[in-house]
C-alpha cells in the first residue's frame, strides 16, 4: 500500500526457497491451552502464493506450510541444536558417524510408524536426487544411512562436517514423509500424499485459493490448541489489507525474501482498530548490496570503489525514513546474534568526505564541469539491480543513486523479478544487486559456504586478492572438529570479506507478525521462513 492511500502490501507472505528448522522449545507444552474458545477459533493467514507441491524433498512448496506438516531429527534453537524426532545422538571422535536414537511414540499422519526404517527410506530418497540438493554440503558427504535397530539409525559421512546437525534441522529436504506416500519407491518424481509427523496435517487444498491444516490429534508433542489454520491466497495489496479489516483473514507475517510487508502506517491503523497486535522478532538476516569483484572491465572490481559505496550509504536515514524503523541499520555482514559473528571488524560507517577521498586517492578524478569521474579514459558508471516486488528496495536504490551522484559515480538502477536477479547472481551478470544473508538458522555457515558456490556468491568473491586463501579457510572451517579453531577461521573469513567490501550491509531484517489481539504464544523460530503455530492459542 502506498502512503495515503495505504501503502501496497508487496508480499504478505512468500514461501521461497531455501532452507529452515522446525523449532519448538517445549513440544510437550503445546497442548497446555485447550479451552473451548481457543479450539473453536481459526487462524487464517494471507499468502500471496499458493502452497504448491508440498513434497518436502523438493523446493516448490510453501515453507511455512511445510513447517507445520513435517519434522526433522533435530531442531535449531537459540540454545543450539535440540532433540526433535531424535531423542538423543552420539557423534564419533572423528566426526564422521552420527548415531540417532529415535522417539518411540511417533506416527505419521496416515498411521504409519515413524522408525529407523522410515528414516533410512527418507534420507536415501533425498540422496537419490543428489544433484538437486548439491547446494547443501551435507548431501555431498553422506555415505550411508544404516538401520541399527527399530529406533536407532546411523548416518555415515565421508569426512567430518560440523554443520551436519544444522543442515539436518532445516525445513527441507531432510524431513520425513510417510513411506506410503512414496512414488515408485522414492520422492524425486513426486509423492502420492503429504503425511508427515508434524503438529498439523493438510486436509484440504484448492489451488490458488486456500489450503486447510487441521491439528494432528495424535501429535507426539501434544495436540495444538488452535485446531484449524487456513492459508488464504489473496492478491498482494489493498485487497489483503481490506480482508484484515473485515476479518476475512486475521494473520499476516513478513515474507522470506526481504520484500515489503505492511507499511508501518497500515499496521498501526490495524492496531488502532483494537483487533490486532504487532509482534517483531530479533534480527533474522542482513539485507545487503552484493558487489561482483570478478566483473570483467567494471570499476566494481576495485576495492576502493566498493569501499566508497559502503561509506556513501546513510543507513540511519534508510532505517528511519525508508524502512520506517522496522529494520535496524547494519554495518557488518552478520548481526551479533549469529554464531561466530562476534568478531572485531574495521569500523566503516557513513562518511561522505572519506568516500570522496578514497576515490581521489584511487585515481578517479572529476574534471571541471563533468558529472561523472573518470580514470584512464573510463567512466565510473555502475548498475544496481533491485527486486521490482519491493517498493522499499526501489526507494533505497534511488536514495543510494542520488548519494553516489554527488560523489561523481553514475549509478543506473534496474528493477527485475527476483528469479531474474537470482540468475544474474549465479551467472555473474551484474555489478551490484540487492540480496540478503540466508538467515539466523543457517548462518554463518550457509552464507559463507555460498561464497564458493557458482550458484550463489562465487562471482562476488572470486575477484578479491585473497580469494584462494578465503576458499581454503572456508573448506577448513567446515570440517574442523575443534571449536577454538573454528572461531579463529570464521574471524579470518569475516575479516577478509569485510576488508574487501564485497558484501555491503544495509539493514537487519526481522519477522513482523500482525495477529489478533487475543492471540497468545506468538514466538519465532531461528528462521524467517516459518512460525511455530503449534505454540499459539487464543486467550
Amino acid at each position: 500500500m502506498k502512503r495515503k492511500p495505504v501503502k501496497l502490501l508487496a508480499c504478505i507472505l512468500l514461501c521461497a526457497a531455501a532452507l529452515a528448522a522446525c523449532s519448538s522449545e517445549n513440544k510437550e507444552g503445546t497442548a497446555a491451552n485447550t479451552d473451548v474458545e481457543s479450539q473453536n477459533k481459526e487462524l487464517i493467514y494471507a499468502t500471496a502464493k499458493d502452497i504448491n507441491d508440498m513434497n518436502p524433498h523438493l523446493y516448490t512448496g510453501s515453507m511455512p506450510a511445510q513447517g507445520m506438516v513435517y519434522e526433522s531429527l533435530v531442531e535449531n534453537t537459540k540454545e543450539g541444536i535440540q532433540p526433535l524426532l531424535a531423542e538423543s545422538w552420539e557423534i564419533s571422535e572423528d566426526g564422521k558417524v552420527y548415531t540417532f536414537h529415535l522417539r518411540k511414540d511417533v506416527t505419521f499422519h496416515d498411521g504409519e510408524p515413524f522408525n529407523a526404517e522410515a528414516v533410512k527410506l527418507n534420507i536415501d530418497a533425498v540422496q537419490h536426487n543428489a544433484e538437486k540438493h548439491a547446494w547443501i554440503k551435507l548431501s555431498t558427504k553422506i555415505v550411508s544411512c544404516d538401520v541399527i535397530d527399530e529406533h536407532t539409525v546411523r548416518l555415515v559421512l565421508s569426512e567430518s562436517y560440523y554443520p551436519a546437525l544444522v543442515e539436518l534441522s532445516m525445513t527441507r529436504p531432510y524431513v520425513f514423509i510417510s513411506p506410503k506416500d512414496f512414488k515408485d519407491g522414492g520422492t524425486k518424481d513426486g509423492v502420492n500424499g503429504y503425511s508427515g509427523t508434524g503438529p498439523y496435517k493438510l486436509t484440504e487444498h484448492k489451488t490458488d485459493e486456500y489450503a486447510v491444516f487441521e491439528a494432528n490429534d495424535h501429535y507426539w508433542g501434544g495436540v495444538p490448541a488452535i485446531k484449524k489454520i487456513t492459508a488464504k491466497v489473496l492478491p498482494a495489496g489493498e485487497t489483503t489489507y481490506l480482508a484484515l479489516l473485515k476479518g476475512e483473514v486475521n494473520f499476516v507475517f513478513t515474507d522470506d525474501r526481504g520484500t515489503d510487508s505492511l507499511d508501518v502506517e497500515a499496521m498501526q491503523q490495524l492496531v488502532d482498530t483494537g483487533d490486532y497486535q504487532i509482534v517483531r522478532s530479533e534480527p533474522m538476516n542482513t539485507k545487503m548490496i552484493v558487489a561482483n569483484s570478478s566483473k570483467s572491465g567494471s570499476p566494481i572490481r576495485e576495492t576502493a570503489v566498493r569501499e566508497t559505496i559502503w561509506h556513501a550509504i546513510d543507513r540511519e536515514t534508510i532505517a528511519k525514513h525508508i524502512l520506517s524503523g522496522t529494520e535496524a541499520e547494519a554495518y557488518t555482514l552478520f548481526s551479533s546474534n549469529v554464531n561466530y559473528a562476534q568478531v572485531e571488524l574495521k569500523k566503516r560507517g557513513y562518511d561522505f568526505d572519506k568516500a570522496k577521498a578514497i576515490l581521489e586517492e584511487a585515481g578517479w578524478t572529476l574534471e571541471s564541469g563533468a558529472e561523472v569521474r573518470t580514470k584512464d579514459g573510463s567512466k565510473l558508471a555502475l548498475k544496481l539491480y533491485y527486486d521490482v516486488q519491493s517498493s522499499s528496495q526501489k526507494t533505497q536504490a534511488e536514495f543510494i543513486q542520488n548519494a553516489l551522484k554527488k560523489l561523481g559515480i553514475q549509478l543506473e538502477i534496474m528493477g527485475e523479478e527476483s528469479n531474474s536477479i537470482a540468475n544474474r547472481r549465479a551467472t555473474g551478470d551484474y555489478e551490484l544487486l540487492f540480496n540478503q544473508t540466508w538467515g539466523l538458522a543457517y548462518d554463518p555457515q550457509s552464507t559463507i559456504a555460498a561464497f564458493t558456490s557458482e550458484a550463489s556468491y562465487l562471482h562476488t568473491t572470486r575477484g578479491i586478492a585473497r580469494a584462494d586463501e578465503l576458499y581454503q579457510k572456508i573448506n577448513d572451517v567446515m570440517v574442523s572438529t575443534d571449536e577454538g579453531k573454528r572461531k579463529s577461521l570464521y574471524a579470518d573469513i569475516l575479516n577478509i570479506v569485510h576488508d574487501e567490501a564485497v558484501f555491503i550491509p544495509i539493514s537487519n531484517g526481522s519477522v513482523t507478525v500482525v495477529a489478533p489481539h487475543d492471540l497468545k504464544g506468538i514466538s519465532f523460530k531461528q528462521t524467517q521462513f516459518e512460525l511455530p503455530f503449534e505454540r499459539m492459542y487464543f486467550e
